[in-house]
């Protein structure tokens, strides 16, 4: 078996932690399977280089930026090659351009456009564990660049993706994906498989166990993908195809986003190219736009534009918005926080009638208003206030019969 490990920066974070890495990644290599192991910066690290590049320059190019927070990836290659060497194990470290990790130029966010895997190949052959850099690449004029947040999980599924993998397992400071927060819902529960739609709703829609884009991934070449803990021997949770057990099961987790923020642009124009232009400046700028609801035109041909945005966003959707509402003749633009979103996610609901229904009904009996409402073919996603976020996911959580038989102890 070729089996690509992914460890985190927690999982990285220490020396002590870093000889735990590669006692496991031997462990595999000892059973008889080629290993490939993917790492992050240590703990921290990323956002201490952050840091500095923004107290050398006001607005760091992204471009060097991605220069320098490289380096914590190289620092945790290099020492987990040393470990697994000290431990009497052969192993070989690759940086992004090593391996050729061919990317776009979108720095501080580049997407993997393809990978060579010859010389990774060639240290599998040797009988080395190939431990590479994850979250870097290099584009076509030779720069170093990253892939954003999490882009170590994409790294690895891409590799395990091109190397045509039996498995890919991702290591974190948690067990497994679970249907819930446990630190919002003690009643929460591990799951032992869940499909790739559903994972990928769950990552986007605010779990942080996965990167989105790594999903994506998995799920477009069929990569077996394994959350697990790096410091217990727990099996995890498998994220797969989806198959029939898993359509008997109505409603597989429950996610909450507490950092959204509201905009509403009023008496807006309604004729062809306005909403084009309102979104596509918004995406010009970068800015991710979550859920969006437009009102009937009213008799003066005329609606409402609702959407919500990351609350890291809010200043620059403020002053963007504004401008594009005057260029269009526009009304006011209104904004608010304390926003959150709860959702419902489960391949379940495509055969089952009156999801909607009961999870309205649910959030009624604990007076909890709805705001908007947003849905896909498995997900139900609500806005409400954000002081009722740990309310409506607990008894949703009861409501779908989600909860553990006994209350979590420890």
């Amino acid at each position: 078996m070729l089996i690509v490990q992914k460890y985190g920066g927690t999982s990285m974070g220490d020396p002590d932690r870093i000889r735990n890495v590669a006692r496991r990644a031997l462990l595999a290599r000892k059973a008889g399977h080629d290993v490939v192991v993917v790492v992050s910066a240590m703990s921290g690290e990323t956002n201490r280089l952050l840091k500095l590049t923004s107290e050398i320059a006001r607005r760091p190019s992204q471009r060097e930026q991605d220069v320098v927070v490289s380096t914590g990836e190289q620092v945790t290659v290099g020492l987990l090659a040393l470990a697994i060497q000290e431990l009497k194990g052969k192993s070989r470290s690759f940086l992004g351009h090593q391996v050729r990790i061919l990317t776009d130029s979108a720095f501080a966010n580049a997407r993997i456009r393809s990978i060579d895997d010859t010389n990774l190949r060639a240290s599998l052959r040797k009988k080395e564990i190939a431990v590479v850099a994850g979250f870097q690449g290099i584009d076509e004029q030779g720069s170093i660049t990253t892939l954003g947040r999490g882009g170590s999980d994409t790294t690895a599924v891409a590799l395990a993706a091109a190397l045509k993998a039996d498995a890919c397992e991702i290591y974190t400071d948690v067990d497994g994906v679970y249907t819930t927060d446990p630190r919002i819902c003690d009643r929460a529960r591990k799951l032992d498989r869940v499909s790739y739609e559903e994972m990928l709703e769950l990552a986007s829609l605010g779990s942080k166990v996965l990167q989105i884009r790594s999903v994506e991934f998995a799920m477009k070449y069929k990569v077996p993908l394994w959350v697990k803990s790096s410091f217990t021997d727990d099996p995890g949770t498998l994220v797969t195809e989806e198959d029939k057990a898993m359509e008997n099961v109505l409603v597989s987790g429950i996610a909450v986003t507490r950092d959204e923020s509201r905009f509403v642009i009023r008496n807006v124009p309604d004729k062809p190219g306005i909403a084009a232009r309102v979104f596509g400046a918004l995406a010009d700028a970068d800015i991710v736009v979550d859920v969006i609801v437009q009102t009937p035109a009213h008799e003066d041909a005329r609606t409402d534009m609702a959407f919500t945005v990351g609350r890291l966003d809010t200043e620059k959707t403020r002053e963007l918005v504004r401008k594009i509402g005057k260029q269009i003749g526009a009304g006011k633009v209104e904004h608010e926080e304390g926003i959150a979103k709860v959702s419902i996610v489960g391949v379940g609901m495509r055969n089952h009638a009156g999801v909607a229904a009961r999870m309205f009904q649910v959030l009624a009996d604990e007076g909890v208003n709805i705001r908007v409402i947003s849905t896909s073919e498995i997900k139900i996603s609500c806005l409400i206030d954000e002081k009722y976020a740990e309310l409506a996911v607990r008894a949703l959580h009861t409501a779908f019969a989600l909860d553990r038989t006994e209350t979590k102890k420890g």
